[in-house]
């Protein structure tokens, strides 16, 4: 495969078979970005307005206080709350009546910085992902190794192919994304099956296998997460 500047982070994440390669790819930049926000990021005026209006959200809350940078966290904390209390306040934003804020304050609970950023920052490499698989032989098989797709992410690939290749590619590209994502999920289910059926006292003896943590796995599957 001839990697590139923009195919070098896709190429690294699929020589590795663990799991859903995409969600591998939305870790990776999810990571750069929590580091991003809670460096000099959080101090630059233009990204303290869009954490201000966007906030974040309790996945990335959690990642960020992960990181032991508590008070970067406060500083923002500090004044995204004074951002919503504008919001709430009686004659805080352009006076606006209680049930005319309600949808804006909705709107700020739902948001979330670090999502919008790391979407962005996906959407980009599952882009350059489907059209490396068009012209690579080399990475197309690279894909069909992969042990599973998640279902959020088939569907991500799937769309991206939709709009990126031209028909005859997409179409390929989704057979192949389909017949990944199903050898994956025939394994889970073995997997799960045999986690039920090794709580019957007949086969409390016999070897979990694959699936002690089939579980967790499968929510994996079904959510990215």
């Amino acid at each position: 495969m001839k990697d590139n500047i923009t195919t070098i982070p896709i190429s690294e994440i699929f020589e590795t078979k663990d799991g859903c390669p995409v969600c591998r790819l939305r870790d990776a930049v999810e990571a750069r970005t929590v580091d991003f926000i809670l460096g000099g990021a959080m101090m630059e005026p233009d990204v303290r307005i869009m954490t201000n209006d966007q906030g974040f959200c309790k996945t990335h809350f959690d990642q960020m206080l992960q990181k032991k940078n508590k008070l970067a966290v406060a500083l923002m904390l500090d004044s995204h709350l004074g951002q919503i209390d504008g919001v709430l306040s009686p004659g805080g934003f352009m006076k606006k009546s209680v049930s005319a804020k309600f949808p804006l304050a909705r709107a700020v609970a739902e948001d979330c910085f670090i999502c919008r950023r790391t979407q962005w920052g996906l959407e980009h490499l599952l882009d350059t992902l489907v059209k490396t698989w068009a012209k690579e032989s080399d990475f197309r098989k690279l894909f069909a190794d992969q042990p599973i797709i998640c279902l959020p992410h088939y569907h991500a690939l799937c769309e991206t192919a939709k709009k990126s290749l031209n028909k005859k590619d997409g179409e390929k590209f989704t057979e192949a994304a389909a017949a990944v994502t199903r050898d994956g999920l025939t394994r889970l289910r073995e997997d799960v099956r045999w986690f039920c059926d090794k709580h019957d006292y007949r086969n409390a003896s016999a070897d979990w296998g694959n699936a002690r943590d089939a579980v967790e796995r499968s929510v994996k599957f079904l959510t990215s997460r």
